[in-house]
């Protein structure tokens, strides 16, 4: 059986949310944050090395990274669900997505996160640069959800389940704001009215659905 070891309000909900869609079977194992750091205790470490959250248990093999252990489950448990094709039309999309949210999108907000933190108040070029390159993600991201329903095309894949992180979970370390943002706002909403998204949100440990922070109307969980 497949191990999931869980920090709570982590990218480690994706893990959980891609095996209640696949209806996988497994064990998790919940961790809680270090109440002075709000890292990750350091018995993740015994885990693996870098002491972060996921971590995928299967038999022998331990494997670390939200994105790689999404293509490890869709590859070797996936038959073929949550994902496009290699032929498929969609496929270019779906694989660009699927790697968009923890390389370019994550590495921006976490840039300008960081640099918000250390001018406080006040404002630099820098800043206004940061926050300026920032927006370009988010209205890229808000064009193509004003064109399809998901990221891939016209269907749900993993690649949502990626990108829910930074506008979801992360709300809960950093707003990045979508009172402008419709598009964005309604694939939450989409999204977060799937069974899978439901079971999910409560086996990770929420006393609620993050989407509803940001005005999310949908079906009670």
């Amino acid at each position: 059986m497949l191990t999931v070891h869980h920090l709570k309000v982590s990218q480690s909900e994706r893990i959980i949310w891609l095996l209640e869609e696949l209806e996988l079977p497994y064990e998790l194992r919940v961790y809680q944050r270090d109440p002075v750091t709000q890292f990750a205790p350091i018995e993740l470490r015994s885990i693996h090395p870098i002491g972060s959250a996921p971590v995928l248990g299967d038999g022998k093999i331990v494997l670390a990274e939200s994105g790689a252990i999404v293509e490890y489950i869709i590859a070797r448990y996936g038959n073929g669900r949550l994902a496009a094709s290699v032929t498929s039309s969609q496929y270019p999309d779906y694989l660009y997505w699927l790697h968009y949210a923890n390389s370019s999108l994550m590495m921006q907000i976490g840039v300008y996160w960081i640099a918000q933190m250390a001018v406080g108040a006040g404002n630099t070029p820098l800043l206004s640069s940061l926050r300026e390159r920032l927006d370009r993600h988010l209205q890229m991201v808000e064009d193509r959800l004003s064109q399809v329903n998901y990221f891939a095309g016209g269907e749900f894949t993993a690649a949502d389940i990626m990108m829910h992180f930074p506008f979801g979970t992360m709300k809960a370390f950093y707003n990045v704001g979508l009172d402008n943002r419709p598009n964005i706002r309604a694939w939450l909403a989409r999204i977060s009215d799937r069974p899978g998204y439901q079971r999910a949100i409560k086996a990770a440990g929420h006393d609620r659905d993050p989407a509803l922070d940001w005005g999310v109307t949908r079906s009670v969980f």
